[in-house]
């Protein structure tokens, strides 16, 4: 009896000390094995991305040259709604952003970006005296870009891909904002009206103009140094005609 009494203690304490130790190899293996973070806590981004933008005022110019010209001999030059900077309702581009996050969440940085911004206008030179009978549209191709500093706030979820971000920055903005104007001289003798009046039309180049642009997004790291970005932000520029809204895709690189 005595026996079975100390071979049954034996095997208790066998067996305590092998529930013990699994329980300190489990307890080991967690502390050694976190999960992931794809995030640093300070690190250097490159993003490069496309966009494509949409103007914030309704897409209707007014291109027809006799209403042109009749309406200015009127004293109002019917000129239509459409957006007086980028001069389209919509344009392609592409753009990239540099930034330092530190304490995880807070980046600070510099974007620019191109677009390809297509603007449709006119040119008019009519002199009946004369003979000369001159209207047509005109397609102009030209580029529009801006540079801006920014603050980008992040929040990387823990264990997580994800990174929903948001951010807001201040620039300039050029190569658009280009104009055109008619004005028309009656003729004595004639009535005033189209096509018996004197008209001409005048350009004017485009100017620099102060940006703000702010937006949100998300962005999913494949790697800890290779991410994909997606956002929609809005530009605001010098008067509501001339505000934009922008959709950007494009791969971050962490380092």
């Amino acid at each position: 009896m005595k026996r079975v009494i100390i071979t049954l203690s034996i095997l208790a304490t066998f067996s305590t000390r092998f529930v013990f130790a699994g329980e300190m190899e489990m307890k080991q293996a967690a502390v050694a094995s976190p999960c992931p973070e794809w995030y640093a806590d300070n690190e250097w981004n490159v993003n490069l991305w496309g966009t494509y933008v949409f103007t914030n005022t309704d897409y209707n110019p007014n291109l027809d040259i006799p209403d042109l010209i009749q309406s200015t001999s009127e004293g109002h030059t019917v000129g239509g709604s459409f957006d007086r900077y980028i001069g389209n309702d919509h344009a392609w581009g592409g753009g990239g952003d540099i930034k330092y996050f530190f304490y995880r969440y807070f980046g600070l940085g510099l974007e620019g970006f191109v677009l390809d911004a297509h603007k449709r206008s006119f040119f008019i030179d009519l002199r009946p005296v004369d003979g000369v009978f001159i209207g047509r549209n005109v397609d102009q191709e030209r580029a529009v870009g801006a540079v801006l500093g920014t603050l980008t706030v992040r929040y990387p979820m823990h264990c997580s891909r994800f990174s929903p971000y948001g951010w807001a920055g201040i620039g300039a903005i050029f190569g658009g904002g280009e104009s055109d104007s008619v004005t028309t001289q009656p003729i004595p003798g004639l009535p005033n009206e189209f096509p018996t009046v004197n008209a001409q039309s005048h350009h004017f180049d485009g100017d620099t103009k102060v940006l703000g642009h702010f937006g949100f997004g998300l962005e999913v790291r494949f790697t800890r140094h290779v991410g994909w970005t997606n956002d929609i932000s809005w530009g605001v520029i010098d008067g509501p005609q001339n505000n934009f809204t922008m959709i950007r895709s494009g791969l971050n690189f962490a380092f």
